[in-house]
């Protein structure tokens, strides 16, 4: 007892700063202990097969850290010998910690479930609809979820100052020219987020998508809360604001299915057998690697005044493909012609006529087209 009334007549001489800073040490050093153990023993529950938990405890570990941290000020706060105004001021400040904190753990949460859904989908697979269509969805619902997240811990923040939270209820009850000015200013940040609601559902676009827009064919290569990235052909980047999706016409090439049917026209003379032409495609086709055997048509769709238009349908697994096998058949058809049926060309003929007064002899040039 008298090494207890000594100790307590030690600390009551100790300067109020000191102590307090002591008690908070304490309370600091024993929520930090709590955190080790509460892991520790997480680590142990959570299975080898159970990814979404297991990540999530190695993830949220770090914000997990400073929230026992900020509960152990704020315990020790209450004990310490602190003024009103400074166990207020740190009380405060802890709110707002824990605030952030908790928003960045949700955060979190929502960043390792869809990496662990979306882990379940290839994109590099041949036949990439279903991939493709659940990483859209997830890409653009968590952009939308952290935006709504960061708007509500903002609101959050704000809501602990007197005088914000005031001003707030005051903005919001009066519904004069302020409120047309405000919704007026956000009408575009507004119509975007709306229109990446609608896209999400709708899925006029996916991640990976074949399009044509603004004559320029490509893929789409990223589809933010406000803008879609199109990585065009030749590598350049078109950026176009999400609701042009919405309110403009674009081709998608793989909007249901990747494989396409490509089309090419070939132009030769009335002398060139159509059957031989359609044995050759048929064996060209069977020899490439980007034919998927499905379509193969060669008709003559349009006669004109000096030559035959012959167009060529082949199908392809993808537009990729589609687009090589094109240049394919163009190549090895005109070798074909080239070689085999060199009159079959288009050309310009030029006869030579007899003259009137000369018959038999040279004489003008009367030109024909053939």
């Amino acid at each position: 007892m008298d090494i207890l009334s000594r100790m307590e007549r030690e600390i009551e001489l100790l300067p109020d700063w000191v102590v307090s800073v002591g008690v908070l040490a304490v309370f600091i050093s024993a929520g930090l202990l709590i955190h080790r153990l509460a892991f520790g023993l997480l680590r142990r529950l959570v299975g080898p097969k159970d990814l979404f938990w297991r990540s999530f405890v190695a993830r949220a570990e770090r914000p997990a850290r400073m929230v026992a941290l900020v509960f152990g000020l704020y315990a020790g706060a209450s004990v310490a010998p602190l003024t009103s105004s400074q166990a207020g001021a740190l009380r405060h400040v802890l709110l707002v910690c824990c605030i952030i904190l908790v928003a960045w753990i949700v955060h979190t949460a929502i960043h390792i479930w869809s990496v662990v859904y979306l882990r379940r989908f290839q994109l590099d697979a041949e036949d990439n609809l279903l991939a493709r269509k659940h990483v859209t969805q997830f890409r653009i619902m968590r952009r939308i979820a952290n935006s709504l997240l960061i708007v509500l811990a903002a609101a959050a923040v704000l809501m602990t100052f007197e005088s914000v939270r005031q001003y707030g209820v005051s903005l919001l009850a009066s519904a004069g020219a302020a409120g047309i000015v405000v919704g007026l200013a956000l009408q575009p940040v507004l119509k975007n987020l709306l229109a990446g609601v609608q896209l999400a559902i709708t899925q006029p676009i996916r991640i990976d998508d074949a399009i044509l827009v603004e004559g320029e064919f490509g893929r789409v290569e990223e589809i933010t809360s406000t803008y879609v990235v199109v990585k065009l052909w030749d590598w350049r980047r078109l950026v176009l604001p999400l609701n042009y999706f919405m309110e403009h016409p674009f081709q998608n090439w793989t909007r249901e299915s990747a494989p396409l049917i490509g089309s090419m026209m070939v132009y030769l003379d009335y002398t060139m057998p159509v059957d031989v032409i359609r044995r050759k495609v048929e064996e060209i086709a069977s020899r490439s690697v980007n034919f998927d055997g499905k379509v193969m048509n060669v008709a003559v769709t349009d006669l004109r005044e000096n030559v035959m238009q012959i167009r060529v349908l082949a199908s392809a697994a993808d537009s990729g493909r589609a687009f090589d096998l094109r240049c394919e058949l163009r190549e090895q058809i005109i070798d074909f012609v080239q070689q085999k049926f060199p009159n079959a060309l288009p050309r310009l003929r030029l006869e030579e006529t007899p003259s009137a007064t000369s018959p038999g002899r040279s004489g003008d040039w009367q030109e024909r087209s053939g």
